[in-house]
């Protein structure tokens, strides 16, 4: 069945008969339901406008959600890479760190023994040294303690000499027959060391 408009009511026409109903009141009727359809047509538009407002807002929401949910997405993807990327270069740093380090200790260890051999030939310089000086200083001493020795010796010597009878000293001159004169003693200068003078009575 065809469904009746609000202009299909505007324009019927009912034909005229005896005992009919009375015109006035039919057309009267039509045209309350006319204004009732009418009315309810401009809501039903307005229904139906809000409608589709209503639906492209949904999907508006429904684009902006996806976005949303995309941007979510992409940002946690992006803060997972980025977290990743950090522990990646923090583990990085650390292991050049740790390289440094063991290079640095490396170095210090290297120097240190350096030092300690280097010490060591300082030592040995020393001790060389110091054997050198001793054994220059032990030369020096004897050379020095020799010409004592000699002198000494001489001393005595002479000493022992002094100390001899006058008459030891009287000799016969073979030429002359007479007391040969005392030899000279020379000392340790080289000077002529003074004789006793000796008396012979003829």
């Amino acid at each position: 069945m065809q469904k009746i408009s609000v202009v299909d009511i505007q324009h019927k026409t009912f034909k005229k008969a005896l005992q009919g109903y009375d015109r006035t009141e039919v057309d009267q009727f039509l045209d309350e339901i006319i204004e009732t359809l009418e009315d309810e047509a401009h809501a039903r538009a307005a229904l139906e406008a809000e409608l589709a407002d209503l639906r492209d807002r949904i999907s508006h929401f429904k684009a902006m959600e996806e976005s949303l949910h995309n941007t979510l997405l992409l940002a946690q993807r992006t803060a997972d890479e980025t977290k990743a990327s950090a522990h990646k270069e923090a583990d990085l740093i650390k292991a050049e760190a740790r390289i440094a380090v063991e290079r640095e200790i490396a170095g210090y260890a290297d120097r240190s023994s350096e030092a300690r051999r280097e010490m060591q030939r300082a030592l040995e310089r020393a001790e060389k040294a110091r054997s050198e000086l001793r054994s220059l200083l032990m030369t020096h001493l004897s050379l020095l303690e020799r010409p004592s020795t000699q002198q000494n010796g001489v001393s005595a010597e002479s000493r022992a000499e002094d100390a001899a009878p006058p008459e030891a000293a009287a000799v016969q001159h073979p030429e002359t027959g007479g007391a040969a004169p005392p030899t000279e003693r020379l000392d340790v200068t080289g000077d002529p060391v003074p004789r006793p003078r000796v008396t012979v009575e003829a």
